[in-house]
């Protein structure tokens, strides 16, 4: 048992990882600049006291080992003072191999898009599977909330674990991606498309972390990765091990058929070497997720999960938080809140909610939040992505001065163009400008999708009670 303290424990890997550690036995305590749900109730709920803000005092009681987060820079006065004493001190996805994963048959979902909700899928499957052969009762750790489990991760003396591969910078001393510590049995590859516009320079750096990633699988192993990417295609051109494609294409391995949505549910043929595999349901909107949900189940059933299990587990499969999550119904108003990162996923994410509500107007709330988002680079894309709602509402950029003038999306260049196209678009300060603007005006039957991966000023809570509140004047 050691004394273990981890700077930047808010964030929801980290907090997932700390009460993975205090499962295991270990004392563990951290620090954030502030505590936030909703990984700040997950660790009051599992008795892991948090340090806050960032103060040397909070290591006067010196602990075995420091864990530093990725978010984390020189400068910050508990790092400085960790450097200082020499106290031991490693990243988290080191730990999380030398702890968790040495031992066990990590299976890692990796890619650009649906990392977080097809890691779930995987979870879930497997969970399913247990229950008719223990040997299949996963461990897991999701970048999110897995509804099935109400909970982002899980430690079993099992041996398979399932984990998310993120391809962000590891930490301030290691500026590989994480994902590269995790050396996976097995992989899925969703997507590869330029992301991360403050670590990678261009697509090509995208691609090269991803074909390291790949070369990491055993000849022994599999790689499920989508069909329709050429980067894809480029990324797993030269793995050793075992390639299946997924997706639409006629010659893909794994072909999904038949794909139609009724309402939120969405109902495929699943094709396996041409063969009928299942008939697959899964009580979620869009196409990308019938996607993900196919690589999941390929990746299972190439590890022998079986196919009663796999069917079962989509059909039951209830999401994550922050993906195409309903906050709120008030007034006949549906509250959508989304984990909006990228124009793609906007895109996949605004179609999705076309096909679960036919005919509804859609009303999309965007806060250009990720690092990528906040930067000019996608500017058109996220035109042509926004275009598909029937209004759009845009805040200002998060933090934008931390972003170089030159380098900055400017929102009013999104408006304009959006405007120009005929679409009716506008421009707010903060989220207490759009509640107010947007609760007198919404009637009953709209969808409104908050698109933000962060707090985004408490709009998830104002907007409904605004809502309510303006029906009764």
């Amino acid at each position: 048992m050691k004394h273990i303290y981890l700077i930047g424990i808010c964030g929801t890997a980290m907090a997932s990882l700390a009460g993975m550690l205090k499962q295991q036995g270990h004392e563990v305590t951290g620090s954030d600049a502030a505590a936030y749900p909703p990984m700040s109730d997950l660790l009051r709920e599992l008795g892991i006291t948090v340090h806050e803000p960032y103060a040397e005092a909070n290591l006067d009681r010196r602990p075995d080992l420091v864990i530093v987060g990725n978010a984390i820079s020189r400068g910050n006065v508990e790092l400085e003072l960790v450097l200082d004493e020499r106290i031991p001190f490693c990243s988290m996805a080191s730990i999380l191999h030398d702890e968790f994963l040495a031992s066990r048959e990590p299976l890692v979902v990796a890619g650009t898009h649906g990392k977080t909700t097809t890691t779930s899928m995987l979870a879930w499957i497997y969970e399913t599977a247990s229950k008719r052969d223990a040997r299949f009762a996963p461990s897991f750790l999701i970048g999110g909330v897995a509804e099935n489990f109400g909970t982002s991760f899980m430690v079993r003396p099992t041996k398979p674990f399932i984990l998310e591969g993120d391809e962000y910078d590891t930490a301030f001393f290691d500026k590989g991606p994480k994902f590269l510590h995790y050396f996976p049995d097995s992989a899925i590859l969703t997507h590869v498309e330029f992301d991360h516009a403050d670590i990678y320079v261009d697509l090509a750096a995208v691609k090269t972390a991803f074909k390291r990633f790949v070369n990491l699988v055993p000849r022994r192993g599999r790689v499920v990765a989508f069909d329709a990417s050429e980067n894809v295609s480029e990324c797993v051109a030269k793995a050793f091990c075992a390639v299946e494609r997924y997706g639409f294409r006629e010659d893909s391995y794994w072909r999904v058929a038949e794909l139609r949505h009724e309402g939120a549910v969405t109902r495929w043929t699943l094709l396996r070497g041409g063969m009928k595999f299942a008939e697959l349901a899964l009580p979620m909107a869009g196409e990308h997720n019938a996607l993900n949900a196919t690589a999941a189940a390929a990746l299972a059933a190439g590890q022998g999960v079986p196919v009663e299990a796999i069917v079962e587990a989509l059909a039951s499969f209830r999401s994550v938080k922050r993906r195409l999550e309903v906050k709120a119904v008030v007034e006949g108003v549906t509250i959508i809140d989304d984990f909006a990162h990228h124009p793609t996923a906007i895109r996949e994410t605004l179609r999705a909610l076309r096909g679960a509500y036919p005919g509804q107007r859609l009303i999309a709330v965007l806060e250009p939040r990720s690092n990528t988002l906040r930067r000019n680079v996608f500017e058109q894309d996220l035109v042509d992505s926004l275009a598909l709602a029937d209004r759009v509402m845009l805040a200002g950029v998060f933090k934008s001065e931390s972003i170089p003038a030159a380098e900055r999306l400017e929102p009013e260049h999104v408006v304009r163009a959006l405007v120009e196209r005929g679409f009716p678009a506008e421009l707010h300060e903060d989220a207490d400008a759009i509640v107010a603007a947007l609760a007198p005006e919404v009637r009953s039957g709209d969808v409104v999708a908050i698109l933000s991966n962060g707090g985004f000023g408490g709009i998830y809570q104002k907007l409904p009670k605004a809502i309510a509140e303006a029906a009764k004047r």
